[in-house]
């Protein structure tokens, strides 16, 4: 059984695009639609009513465009929402906090496995729970970077401003360097982390930054590719594969200025996207 249906991916914004970057390679038979609230960016620092509200009118506008199953590519819609998603519509929906965790539990070599996040993400504990439920052994340091998500969603994505902001962002977990460039740790020795979640999907947008700054001891993890294998599995076990010979086609939406949002999926997928195009959600204009 097949379906040449597209499948539906939102975010609050760009940083979903990494997660679509990776479907897209991992799937490249299959047609996309991509939704980004970037209007009501960023999710993070709003109440969980207000991310799910607005979760819950991406996730309608998807369903009302035939898609076969969505993926929620923001992290806070993940931890606030994704019960609340999957109850009001029947199709698969797959979140990107599961496959994540997955991937930071397996990566951590003395299991203690820094995340970061924006502030509802880390106020949820979803990435501390779903790491805990892959292994009760590691150990889970969250901390809320709210400065990062707007600088994305700016198209700030190097520079010594993003590097002071990426580098006090991090502080708390890696702690301060000394004049020798070794980090001065706030908690005991036995807590250094060896593995940094990006717990945010515009996250890895700024991965250049944040390797330089955590340095080559710490391994980066972000949710993008184990989620893309978690969809392709998924559609699967569903039967909901796109037939073969059949073109794949990919749509943007956005609920912000077209111009910026093309631009940056320029510099991440290095070609043009014709098909982007403005959308309403509610009172996002």
């Amino acid at each position: 059984m097949t379906d040449p249906r597209p499948i539906g991916v939102f975010d609050s914004g760009v940083g979903g695009l990494t997660v679509l970057r990776e479907v897209i390679r991992r799937l490249p038979g299959e047609s996309t639609i991509y939704l980004g609230d970037n209007a009501r960016a960023p999710y993070g620092t709003r109440t969980d009513d207000e991310v799910r509200a607005f979760a819950i009118e991406s996730l309608d506008a998807l369903v009302a465009r035939d898609v076969k199953a969505v993926v929620v590519a923001c992290n806070t819609s993940t931890a606030v929402a994704l019960g609340d998603l999957r109850r009001r519509a029947d199709l698969p929906i797959l979140g990107v906090i599961r496959p994540g965790a997955t991937s930071a539990a397996l990566a951590s070599r003395n299991r203690r496995v820094g995340v970061i996040g924006t502030p509802a993400t880390i106020r949820s504990h979803a990435y501390f729970s779903a790491i805990k439920d892959e292994n009760p052994a590691v150990e889970v340091y969250e901390h809320a970077t709210p400065a990062f998500v707007p600088m994305v969603e700016a198209g700030d994505l190097s520079g010594p401003r993003v590097e002071d902001a990426v580098r006090d962002g991090l502080a708390p977990l890696l702690g301060e360097r000394d004049a020798s460039g070794e980090f001065i740790f706030p908690l005991p020795p036995s807590a250094k982390i060896d593995t940094l979640l990006l717990g945010c999907t515009h996250y890895p947008l700024l991965r250049p930054v944040i390797e330089a700054v955590a340095g080559n001891e710490i391994a980066i993890v972000d949710s993008a590719s184990a989620t893309a294998s978690a969809l392709a599995e998924l559609l699967s076990i569903n039967g909901l594969e796109s037939p073969a010979g059949v073109p794949a086609g990919h749509v943007q939406l956005t609920t912000g200025d077209v111009t910026g949002f093309r631009r940056i999926a320029e510099r991440m997928f290095g070609e043009a996207f014709p098909d982007v195009a403005g959308v309403e959600l509610g009172a996002a204009a």
